[in-house]
């Protein structure tokens, strides 16, 4: 942890002081749980109100907010700011260096680059290839043939199977598998029969696979996931699908296979997508949507099936008062049937003279 002026890391992420610019930051927070010697930011205008109220040394925000009893760092994307003002006081995680240990098991034919370091129990198998730089965890196992750039992590127990490509300054949480067998069968009088996954997985660079993801092999041609995207804990990447760039898939995503997805792209936590459709580019898909259709570019969708936001949240706010509704149906049907009804004729008024009609 280092500590800086607020001029300092004004400095540091182009923006500028409101207020003094010598005050101490040591450390960062939220506005409602700061302390002296902390930063915080504000995004959502809705909590404005907690820069008069917050315990922080001082705080990022987009324009100046002449109501705060704080020093301010006005900068253009505060969160971007906040984002580099945690890394210069706090970092991110430290690796142990340890080198190679002797406790690994590793493949005479595999090829490690200079500065990597392989801990306890890990498995790399025959000609794998590992750059300079990478961290392998315990338990990790890197099979025959795989590649991985440089400086990429692999975290304890990650299974990258034979033949998979993963590209430089990539992470893979604990306990995710790379290039398992795609889900494919062949059903044949009630049986289902295997299908040979023959393709593989490319992760691109600077990809960060969450903890306890599957990322499945293709059937015939490999699973890519882009550059630069990042995927939650828990979600499932089917056989073939391809993934674009700058796209977020929160946790619990499942996706099937041969399904296309644009650049920056979000899919929200327990978002599920059918096989072999377009997603489009800069898509949102919310939380627990169920998408079995195409979506083009620039599309917000939500609910099950997906439709376009506004339409659904129109549909979603009637649910309320379905009953209701149901029940004035059924008294306007009531109605009309009564108006509509033929009115029987009176015996009396209708019989003749002699009491015939």
């Amino acid at each position: 942890m280092q500590e800086r002026t607020l001029g300092e890391l004004a400095e540091y992420v182009g923006g500028r002081v409101y207020g003094d610019p010598d005050v101490k930051i040591r450390s960062a927070s939220t506005l409602g749980r700061a302390q002296e010697g902390d930063i915080s930011f504000l995004t959502n205008r809705k909590y404005e109100k907690q820069l008069r109220s917050t315990k922080a040394s001082a705080a990022i925000i987009g324009k100046e907010a002449p109501s705060a009893t704080v020093p301010l760092l006005i900068a253009e994307d505060p969160y971007y700011a906040f984002m580099q003002v945690m890394v210069l006081l706090h970092g991110h995680r430290k690796h142990k260096k340890m080198g190679i240990s002797p406790k690994a098991s590793i493949s005479d034919t595999a090829k490690i680059g200079a500065d990597c370091h392989v801990h306890d129990f890990a498995v790399i198998e025959d000609k794998a290839r590992i750059k300079d730089g990478c961290i392998i965890y315990p338990g990790a196992y890197i099979g025959r043939g795989v590649q991985i750039g440089s400086d990429s992590v692999i975290y304890p127990n990650v299974a990258v199977y034979e033949g998979c490509k993963i590209g430089n300054h990539v992470i893979i949480n604990a306990n995710s598998t790379i290039g398992e067998d795609g889900f494919g069968y062949a059903t044949h009088k009630g049986v289902h029969h295997k299908i040979p996954q023959i393709g593989g997985v490319v992760i691109e660079d600077d990809v960060e696979i969450g903890a306890c993801c599957g990322i499945e092999g293709g059937t015939l041609s490999d699973t890519v996931i882009g550059h630069g995207s990042k995927i939650g804990d828990s979600v499932t990447i089917g056989h073939g699908t391809r993934i674009g760039p700058h796209c977020l898939l929160v946790a619990q995503v499942g996706i099937a296979g041969s399904t296309n997805i644009g650049h920056h792209c979000t899919i929200g936590g327990q978002g599920g997508i059918v096989g072999h459709i377009n997603i489009g580019n800069n898509v949102t898909i919310a939380a627990q949507a169920g998408v079995i259709n195409n979506v083009p570019d620039n599309k917000v969708v939500l609910g099950a099936p997906a439709v376009e936001a506004n339409m659904g949240r129109r549909a979603y706010s009637m649910i309320q008062n379905l009953p209701e509704m149901r029940q004035s149906i059924r008294d306007l049907q009531s109605q009309i049937k009564r108006i509509t009804s033929p009115v029987e004729p009176d015996s009396e008024e209708q019989a003749g003279p002699d009491g015939e009609a």
